[in-house]
């Protein structure tokens, strides 16, 4: 008897010990990786997930190419996370201007810093604030649903475009501009881009890179969906393979295979109406035109021992009418006392750890590299660390997110639950549903916060 009777007092004494409170701020996929893993740590926490729009996950929602549903799926799994009794999700507070970090760092026993990367770098020459010179995070977020971006100024009534940078995000935009608007109707699309590309005179896209096929940063998968675009040409430029296929029996296996492709694939022939163009050995020098851009000065680059690229006396001009440029993000600095890279857009960390309670993790702590495996091991590896620490750290009772609404309720700030989330995406189904989509995502932040609350 006194066998059966003993457990149920442990598990009756457990559940109401006072639990740990770890603040994430940050829905994107490093927040919700790392609050996934959080959730099996054995110290028993309370996990609240701080989010500046109402809406979660980050860039699986508004960085993914619409006609890439099928890595969008990770969304379910972030769901389960937000779903469990110990976490809570808090949309439409803003660290920095809602909440201080001081506050957040008094209110509980850790504070997890994961709000990504969202600042443009720059090229930094003359003629880079021309209109129509458009960084690519802009287009990405004006075809995904990016408030601040809905309005974007861009004109498609060009027929020449220069896309400087050749990671995915380049290619991604390259195939938004070059696909048939049949392809995209169906997507999650936003209807203002849907509309713009239907009209759009675009026909061919130059996709720029400053080192050479071996160095080329956008992926097979992307590549391979290049070359099968409907109604759209691949076309190379020869002398940039130079010397290639001796090379590639001695190239590791991935970099082999896009290689092995992009030799498979060479021709000079178009035979579509619209033309995509990877150029490589090329810097961007001076963009210049009149009351719009015109046209982009490219140096030509030769590569060092170090694959390094350097300008030679040599030099090139591409006549276009929209300048996309990719060349990577940064993260900003929401609180002077985070140690802060600001060349490299990052906060300096040890592995993660800045300080005894406040860590880092996603592109935040490592720079904007790698592909959402890269991120959620970055993310698990950082809340493996959390949960060491706090099972030998600090042990006093925080009040968490008790504290911080009171303090948001003070200033009258509404915020938004997953229930509130919940409500935003059956409406925006919904919207979907009525055109064949499979969503309509709102694109006001007060309409959000209407059908939310």
């Amino acid at each position: 008897m006194n066998r059966l009777y003993l457990p149920i007092i442990k598990r009756a004494f457990s559940t109401h010990a006072p639990k740990k409170k770890v603040c994430v701020v940050g829905a994107g996929p490093a927040g919700f990786y790392a609050a996934q893993h959080l959730t099996k740590c054995t110290t028993p926490l309370e996990i609240d997930i701080y989010e500046r729009l109402p809406v979660p996950f980050g860039l699986v929602r508004f960085g993914v190419a619409p006609d890439h549903p099928e890595v969008k799926n990770v969304i379910n799994t972030f769901s389960k996370t937000a779903e469990n009794p110990n976490v809570r999700f808090v949309g439409n507070v803003s660290l920095g201007s809602d909440v201080s970090l001081d506050q957040l760092e008094e209110a509980y026993n850790c504070v997890l810093l994961a709000y990504g990367a969202e600042e443009n770098r720059k090229l930094d020459i003359p003629g880079e604030n021309l209109p129509n010179v458009i960084p690519a995070r802009r287009i990405v977020g004006w075809y995904n649903g990016i408030f601040a971006d809905a309005t974007l100024p861009i004109d498609l009534s060009c027929t020449n475009v220069a896309i400087i940078g050749q990671g995915n995000v380049a290619i991604d935009v390259a195939r938004m501009l070059l696909s048939p608007v049949d392809l995209l109707k169906f997507t999650d699309i936003t209807q203002h881009a849907l509309d713009a590309l239907s009209e759009s005179k675009v026909k061919e896209v130059h996709l720029i890179g400053r080192r050479g096929p071996l160095q080329a940063a956008f992926t097979i998968k992307e590549l391979r969906e290049m070359l099968k675009l409907k109604n759209c040409s691949t076309v190379w430029c020869d002398r940039d393979f130079d010397g290639i296929s001796e090379l590639v029996p001695n190239l590791a296996r991935p970099r082999k295979r896009i290689t092995e492709l992009m030799l498979k694939s060479l021709t000079d022939d178009i035979k579509h109406e619209k033309v995509f163009r990877p150029v490589f050995f090329k810097s961007p020098i001076e963009i210049a035109g009149g009351s719009r851009v015109e046209r982009i000065k490219l140096g030509i680059n030769e590569l060092c021992g170090d694959q390094l690229p350097i300008l030679t006396n040599r030099n090139e001009t591409l006549n276009c009418d929209l300048v996309v440029t990719s060349i990577g993000y940064k993260s900003i600095q929401v609180d002077p006392s985070v140690p802060f890279d600001l060349k490299r857009g990052k906060a300096i960390s040890n592995g993660g750890k800045i300080r005894n309670g406040l860590y880092a993790t996603g592109w935040l702590a490592t720079g904007p590299t790698g592909v959402i495996l890269t991120t959620m091991n970055n993310a698990f590896g950082t809340a493996e660390m959390i949960c060491r620490d706090l099972e030998s750290g600090d042990h006093s009772v925080k009040e968490g997110f008790e504290a911080v609404s009171k303090h948001l309720n003070k200033e009258n700030k509404r915020y938004v639950t997953w229930n509130g989330w919940k409500k935003i995406d059956a409406f925006e189904q919904e919207q979907g549903r009525k055109v064949g989509k499979p969503r309509e995502k709102v694109l006001s932040l007060e309409k959000m916060l209407e059908i939310a609350l």
